[in-house]
């Protein structure tokens, strides 16, 4: 059998369990004097962890906000930049419609006037041939000499006159 006894005294802790008021008031002092040397070194460097938490949590939301901000700010400045790009793409598609309308419009005006030129030649070369035609008749037949309208001939009788 085991002997309790011996196994009392070799064992050490077993000994400070015995007296627990001492063990805890040892323990009490320890932290009291922890918590009281936190509190001088705070009031003395004046310098507090939460505060310093509470200023950095607060520069932080701070820089969030402002950067926010510039994020909405170049934001809008894109959708106007945009808005701008859009309005003046509009405006090139515009003056491109209109351009192919005066374009198609002029074709058409270059067109028809090609097809009257054709025409004209071809009425020019009508008219050739047939005075070549004409020509050719005279040639062939004899030539009448024309006497002079009676006009003609009553204004020369009456210079001949004057003059002699």
């Amino acid at each position: 059998m085991i002997d309790l006894a011996e196994d009392t005294r070799s064992n050490p802790f077993l000994r400070l369990g015995a007296q627990p008021i001492a063990l805890t008031a040892a323990a009490l002092l320890l932290l009291i004097a922890g918590v009281t040397s936190i509190a001088i070194w705070r009031a003395y460097t004046g310098a507090a962890p939460e505060t310093d938490r509470v200023v950095a949590s607060r520069q932080l939301q701070a820089r969030t906000a402002q950067a926010s901000e510039q994020l909405v700010e170049k934001t809008k400045g894109l959708e106007a930049t945009q808005q701008e790009s859009i309005d003046q793409l509009q405006v090139v598609q515009d003056q491109l419609l209109t351009m192919k309308k005066l374009l198609a419009s002029q074709q058409a005006d270059t067109k028809r006037l090609s097809e009257q030129v054709a025409s004209l030649n071809e009425s020019i070369d009508g008219l050739r041939q047939s005075f070549a035609s004409v020509r050719s008749t005279e040639a062939d037949a004899p030539s009448v000499t024309r006497r002079k309208p009676v006009r003609q001939r009553v204004h020369a009788s009456a210079r001949k006159r004057s003059r002699g």
